[in-house]
C-alpha cells in the first residue's frame, strides 16, 4: 500500500489517514504492508526535505530515540506546534520564545534494562515496541560518563540477576560519581554483598540502591541547585540534562524576578526553590518528605540564601487555599504529567499577581492555563525546552500575570 503522511502523532509516528507509520515525516510518500492500522516497515518513496540520516548505529533497533530521522529545525518547530495546538484546543494563544534544545550526549540520567545471557549479560534500552533489549555502546543520547559504566552494569547483572529476571538499572551522574539504583535483583546475602561492594568500589560508584534499599554509599550522590549542594533520595526526580535544567530554572527566575516572597509548589528536592532563595523568601511544598529533608539540608549548608520554609503536603488532595496563597508575590508550580487542576483552581480563586507554570505535558498545561485565563490571568510568554532530544517529549515554562479579577 502506498500512502502520503499527513502529520505526526503525539508519540512521533507518522499518520496517514488512520494508519500509523514509524520513521515517517509529514509529506513523505511511503509504501509497505499495513496490519492492524500500522505500517511497521515503511519504505520511503519520496522523502521529506526535513529528513536527515540518523547518526546512531543503534537507531533502528533501539527504543531510546524515535525522531532522530528528523532535522533539528523541523523537530523544534513541531514541538512548539504541539504546545500551540494544545492551547488552541482550550481557546488560548500565547507568544512563544525560540525553543531551547539540549545537545547530543547530554542526558545525565537514564533507566536501562539488563538480563543475563549464556555468555554474560546484555544492558541497554528496550527496542521500539519490543521486549528485546538493544545494545547502546555508541549511544548519542546519553552522556559519555553513563555509557562508560555499561560494562560495570553487565557485571552487576551477572552477579545480581536470576536467569529469568530483568533488572531495571537507573544511572545518574552526580557530583560524587554515578548514582546507581537497581530493582528486580536477587536478595542480597553474605555472598552477594561483598561482590557488589568490590565492583562498586572499583568502578567509582557513589551510591548503590538495591531493591529500594541503600546498600552502599561511598560518597554523597549530590547535585548543585543554585548555590546549594543537595543529595536527593534514591530515585528522586531530577531534570534529564544540565542544559535543560538551566533553561527551566533561568526561565522561572525571569518569570518571578520582582517577587520577594514565592511559593514553590511540587518543589521536589529544590530544583527551583534553592535558586529562588538567592533573591526571595520561599515556601517549598512537596508531597514526599524525603525530598524536603534533602532540600532543607542543602539550604542549611549553603551561604547567602534567603529563608526557605518547607511543608510536606499532598497538593492533589489538599491544595493550598486562596487565604494561604495571598501572602506570596508569585507562585511557581511544577506538577507531574497529570497537571494540578485542583491546586490551579485555588490559585485562580486567589489574588497572587504572577504565576510561573512548569509542565512536561502540553495537554494538561493548557487545561490548567485555561482555568487561570478564565479568572483574569494572561499568558505573557511560553518557553519550550527540549531536553529529551529526538523524542516527542515536550517541556515548557509559562509566565502568567493577573490582569483583573473575574466576576
Amino acid at each position: 500500500m502506498r500512502l502520503t503522511v499527513d502529520r505526526l502523532g503525539h508519540l512521533g509516528d507518522g499518520i496517514a489517514g488512520d494508519v500509523f507509520i514509524p520513521f515517517a515525516l509529514p509529506g513523505e510518500v511511503v509504501e509497505g504492508a499495513v496490519s492492524a492500522g500500522r505500517m511497521a516497515e515503511p519504505e520511503i518513496m519520496l522523502p521529506s526535505p526535513d529528513r536527515v540520516q540518523p547518526e546512531c548505529p543503534h537507531y533502528r533497533s533501539c527504543g531510546g530515540c524515535s525522531l532522530m530521522h528528523a532535522s533539528d529545525r523541523f523537530l523544534g518547530g513541531w514541538k512548539m506546534d504541539v504546545v500551540r495546538k494544545a492551547l488552541a484546543a482550550q481557546g488560548l494563544e500565547a507568544a512563544f520564545r525560540p525553543i531551547l534544545t539540549s545537545p547530543a550526549r547530554s542526558r545525565r540520567r537514564a533507566t536501562l534494562s539488563g538480563k543475563r545471557t549464556k555468555k554474560g549479560a546484555i544492558v541497554g534500552f528496550h527496542g521500539r515496541s519490543s521486549d528485546t533489549i538493544s545494545e547502546i555502546s555508541h549511544c548519542r543520547l546519553l552522556h559519555p560518563e553513563l555509557v562508560s559504566v555499561i560494562p560495570v552494569l553487565k557485571q552487576m547483572v551477572v552477579l545480581g540477576a536470576s536467569r529469568k529476571a530483568r533488572l531495571a538499572l537507573t544511572i545518574t551522574i552526580s557530583e560524587g560519581g554515578i548514582d546507581l539504583a537497581v530493582s528486580g535483583g536477587k536478595e542480597v546475602d553474605s555472598s552477594l554483598f561483598p561482590q557488589l561492594s568490590i565492583l562498586c568500589g572499583q568502578a567509582g560508584i557513589a551510591r548503590l540502591t538495591w531493591n529500594d534499599t541503600v546498600l552502599l554509599s561511598f560518597r554523597p550522590a549530590a547535585h548543585w541547585f543554585g548555590r546549594a549542594l543537595v543529595t536527593p533520595p534514591p530515585g528522586a526526580f531530577l531534570q534529564a540534562t544540565c542544559d535543560g535544567e538551566a533553561a527551566l530554572v533561568g526561565s522561572v527566575l525571569e518569570a518571578v524576578a520582582e517577587a520577594g516572597r514565592v511559593a514553590d509548589l511540587f518543589a521536589g528536592s529544590g530544583t527551583f526553590s534553592l535558586p529562588l532563595a538567592e533573591r526571595a523568601e520561599v515556601r517549598a511544598v512537596e508531597g514526599q518528605a524525603e525530598m524536603l529533608t534533602a532540600l532543607d539540608a542543602g539550604w542549611r549548608e549553603a551561604r547567602a540564601l534567603h529563608r526557605i520554609e518547607t511543608e510536606c503536603r499532598d497538593l492533589f488532595r489538599r491544595p493550598l487555599m486562596p487565604d494561604e496563597l495571598r501572602r506570596f508575590d508569585a507562585i511557581v508550580i511544577d506538577p507531574p504529567r497529570a497537571g494540578a487542576e485542583a491546586q490551579v483552581s485555588q490559585i485562580a480563586a486567589g489574588c497572587v499577581p504572577v504565576v510561573a507554570m512548569v509542565s512536561c505535558n502540553p495537554v494538561t498545561f493548557a487545561r490548567d492555563a485555561r482555568i487561570l485565563a478564565h479568572n483574569g490571568y494572561v499568558i505573557d510568554w511560553i518557553q519550550v525546552v527540549d531536553q529529551f532530544r529526538w523524542s516527542p517529549h515536550v517541556e515548557l515554562v509559562a509566565r502568567l500575570h493577573r490582569q483583573f479579577t473575574a466576576g
